[in-house]
């Protein structure tokens, strides 16, 4: 292809040419700034940030306790129950306890952006669930170790 040069000087008028062209004022338009094409989202000081993360390091200590803690409970809690409403109503238990741990969240006041609400709700939930079965079948083992009829004679 070949290149050709940008002409640097203006044209001149000649009274032959077929076209008449007006030149016409053309007002001149503010000058925007630009805009940044990622949303700016609030600043969080170090202070907030450490803050925030304290209660969630709380709340997560506290769910992790009271799920040990229920977990034993329920072994004495549910003792008079048998069969399969024992498990069901353990469960419906540390669903319970699960809530009641939700509303505290709720009452510490976090700060949290709109991007973490959920935190409030899943902050330790696995460890929440699993350390609540953990106690409560090792404890209702240790309970009854000496009543099994069957199994390892220690």
């Amino acid at each position: 292809m070949a290149k050709f040069k940008k002409k640097k000087s203006e044209p001149t008028a000649d009274s032959n040419d077929s076209k008449n062209e007006s030149v016409e004022d053309v007002p001149q338009t503010e000058k925007s700034e630009p805009v940044p094409e990622t949303p700016i989202e609030p600043s969080v000081s170090v202070a907030e940030k450490s803050e925030k993360d304290r209660k969630l390091n709380q709340l997560f200590w506290i769910r992790v306790t009271l799920a040990i803690i229920a977990g034993i409970a329920a072994t004495f809690i549910f003792e008079d129950i048998e069969g399969e409403e024992r498990r069901w109503a353990s469960i419906g238990f540390m669903i319970g306890i699960f809530f009641a741990t939700v509303i505290v969240a709720k009452s510490m006041k976090m700060q949290l952006p709109s991007s973490d609400r959920k935190k409030v709700v899943t902050q330790a939930i696995g460890s929440y669930v699993f350390l609540y079965l953990f106690s409560w079948i090792v404890s209702y083992t240790l309970t009854h170790l000496g009543s099994a009829g069957s199994g390892i004679n220690l």
